[in-house]
């Protein structure tokens, strides 16, 4: 997959004055060759940090280095000013963690007082504003820090890739979708940039594609043959194709400042009638290749299925929390799901191939074939979905989103499973079973007026993401409570 940072993880020792700069060199050192057995891509610095002095040659050497995310190893009680100005020089992400003392047989001579010393850390950090990711656990021996810096290294992917992330949008959302409301400031806040265009822009930018023909038919071979038997509309492939190469010349000429990108494009009722296609196929393929683009110019489930893409390091898609699962429906297995907790998660067919089971196929959008196209006759404006059951397996739905107000953001986080059943509907479609999902859905999602989009993410990565969120600011995380723990809002009678 592109368009995702790689982690590499500068790891710093700290030292106060008045403990020896030894005792951390050496347990730096252990824990560095408990990074490299995990083969982790670190780069350790060579400069124990005493003083302000120690923090710019540190930052000199790390950047060098071309780290982009921080482990702060306080080997002993360090230093909280020196550190905390290396954090902010740096401005990476970054995670405190501190050595424990490894024998009883050494406590005088032998002991670094870390246990403290992160008190001191911590306070520094909020005097100067700086949001430290700090584990459970962040005291530990050295192959704990390693299982650590392992497991930072993930939630730092999160968290730098939004930092140089822009956001293309394409069109107003369609007529009576304000829920993909999309107020930027709080993106912003992130370091989301948002590049918003007319679908005008789009349609010119596809027309003067016309003469890369080469190009058009490498492309449209290699969707036939991602399609095998599917491909049951082969007339479209061009069209599709031509679209796909517009799509990636836009993102190439435009990501300027930023390393990122990702796509939040309006997909009906215009589009068809003016593309002579839906888009969904195409949206797939990118997806596919660590590119997502939501739907119907969901600015926030683009960047949703962008964190959850960085979580997972795997595609993801966007899908409507749809429609209830009849009670005739038989499926074997919950996964820890009650009947009541089961949903469908739905959409055209923007999912990527490699999420669906076998025997996906490009079809025709059902929905918008009602709407835009005439009764008895072969589709063909709405030809272009890309259609199939979700995979099984363990999955993650999440949704970051601005506040009704806009004047802040706020997130849900939920874990469960694709179920091993086929939902016998169209689209690309699933059903999912989420543990205490029914509650969930009416005392967060309906509570806190969230949006029908949410990212699934095909792996468990909640975990992640409720660090990820924390560490950049968002507090506000709404997450499935178990049977006897109440919502706010849940009536307690």
């Amino acid at each position: 997959m592109i368009n995702m940072p790689e982690i590499k993880m500068g790891i710093v020792g700290v030292s106060r004055d008045c403990f020896p700069s030894e005792l951390t060199r050496r347990r730096l050192a252990d824990v560095v060759a408990a990074c490299r057995k995990l083969k982790l891509n670190v780069a350790p610095c060579s400069v124990i940090v005493e003083n302000e002095k120690d923090a710019m040659n540190a930052v000199a050497e790390l950047t060098a280095a071309g780290a982009n995310a921080l482990t702060i190893y306080l080997g002993n009680f360090g230093p909280e000013g020196p550190m905390t100005i290396l954090a902010e020089t740096m401005n990476v992400p970054f995670m405190l963690v501190g050595a424990s003392e490894e024998t009883a047989k050494n406590l005088i001579t032998g002991r670094g007082d870390a246990f403290c010393g992160m008190l001191n850390a911590c306070i520094n950090t909020g005097l100067r504003n700086l949001r430290a990711f700090v584990p459970a656990d962040p005291v530990g021996l050295p192959p704990r820090i390693a299982e650590q810096v392992a497991y930072f290294s993930r939630v730092a992917r999160v968290m730098a890739g939004l930092k140089s992330l822009k956001v293309f949008s394409f069109g107003p959302r369609p007529q009576d979708f304000y829920a993909c409301n999309a107020p930027i400031k709080p993106l912003y806040n992130l370091g989301v940039e948002v590049m918003e265009n007319s679908e005008l822009d789009l349609f010119q930018q596809y027309q003067a594609s016309v003469g890369r023909e080469s190009e058009i038919k490498a492309v449209a071979a290699d969707m036939a043959r991602e399609l095998g038997k599917g491909n049951l509309h082969p007339g479209k492939l061009r069209q599709l194709a031509q679209f796909e190469l517009t799509l990636m010349k836009f993102f190439e000429e435009n990501l300027g400042s930023r390393q990122y990108g990702v796509f939040a494009d309006k997909c009906w009722p215009g589009f068809e009638k003016a593309f002579g296609f839906v888009p969904c196929f195409v949206n797939s393929r990118l997806a596919t290749r660590g590119i997502p683009v939501a739907c119907e110019v969901d600015i926030y489930g683009a960047v949703s299925e962008y964190m959850a893409q960085l979580a997972a390091d795997a595609p993801v898609t966007l899908l409507d929390v749809n429609n209830t699962v009849p009670a005739d429906m038989k499926i074997g297995n919950l996964k820890g799901a009650g009947r009541e907790d089961l949903f469908m998660g739905f959409h055209c067919g923007n999912t990527p191939s490699c999420c669906l089971c076998k025997g996906f196929s490009m079809k025709y959008q059902l929905i918008m074939n009602r709407l835009m196209e005439d009764p008895g006759k072969a589709p063909d404006i709405t030809c272009g979905t890309l259609e199939g059951t979700l995979k099984p397996g363990a999955a993650t739905l999440f949704r970051l989103q601005a506040t009704p107000d806009s004047a802040s953001l706020m997130s849900y986080i939920a874990q469960g499973h694709v179920l091993d059943v086929d939902p016998c509907s169209f689209g690309g479609i699933g059903v999912i079973g989420i543990p205490g999902f029914a509650r969930f859905y009416r005392h967060v999602m309906l509570q806190k007026q969230f949006p029908h989009h949410a990212a699934l993410a095909f792996a468990p990565v909640a975990r992640i993401l409720f660090d990820a969120l924390q560490t950049l600011g968002v507090t506000d995380i709404g997450t499935p409570k178990p049977a006897g723990t109440l919502y706010a809002s849940e009536n307690p009678f």
